[in-house]
């Protein structure tokens, strides 16, 4: 999970995205449109990283990506969600 997380947040261009994205996520569950309006990013660009998370098996959905699908976090990254805010804080020192 560590080097998958190293990847996603540290290794592409959206990774700090990705991982606001996460972090609201941990907070409650919320929509597409919900994360594009508390991020101020495009509808699009969310849907995006959704599906980089998801099929990464960080996030997991109520409906399979169609509209108003509620996201969680997946009970799998739940589990190391002090991994990614290891990786958080040292990404947020460079």
């Amino acid at each position: 999970m560590k080097r998958l997380l190293w990847w996603i947040l540290a290794g592409t261009k959206g990774g700090p995205n990705r991982a606001r994205i996460i972090e609201l996520i941990h907070e409650r569950p919320l929509n597409a449109n919900q994360l594009a309006e508390k991020l101020g990013m495009d509808y699009k660009t969310i849907r995006h990283h959704l599906s980089v998370l998801a099929e990464n098996d960080i996030i997991t959905t109520t409906a399979n990506g169609k509209y108003g699908a509620m996201y969680f976090l997946s009970s799998h990254f739940d589990e190391n969600y002090s991994e990614f805010e290891q990786i958080r804080e040292q990404i947020g020192k460079k």
